[in-house]
């Protein structure tokens, strides 16, 4: 991937609160639920529910939304191009997560069935 410090700031800075109604509209337009949306996040950041719907309530950008997850160990089973960028080759750890949330929910709208996604 071309890292540019630019691009890493500007995705460190973006509030998961202006993406998420983003992803769950991707989902939802495909005949997922927000239920389902909220189990790949979880899946990969440790947050139920209730931490999630504070995270939003909060606006806070991703940087703090990914500096307090707990990322789940298999997050590195991720692999795949995402935004034209092969998401196993991002060097930035943040754009990484960022971009393997991406990928997941990616996966979902196109009805990847849960049990793969969630590599277990």
């Amino acid at each position: 991937m071309n890292n540019t410090n630019n691009h890493d700031e500007r995705i460190a800075k973006m509030t998961f609160t202006s993406v998420y109604p983003h992803y769950l509209a991707k989902v939802e337009k495909k005949g997922k639920t927000k239920e389902e949306l909220h189990q790949v996040i979880e899946w990969l950041t440790g947050y139920d529910d209730k931490s999630l719907q504070n995270y939003i309530d909060e606006k806070v950008t991703f940087e703090k939304f990914f500096k307090n997850a707990i990322i789940n160990p298999n997050a590195q089973l991720i692999t795949g191009v995402i935004c034209g960028y092969r998401v196993e080759e991002i060097a930035n750890p943040l754009t990484q997560q960022v971009r393997y949330l991406d990928k997941l929910v990616d996966e979902l709208a196109k009805g990847k069935a849960l049990d793969k996604i969630l590599r277990k």
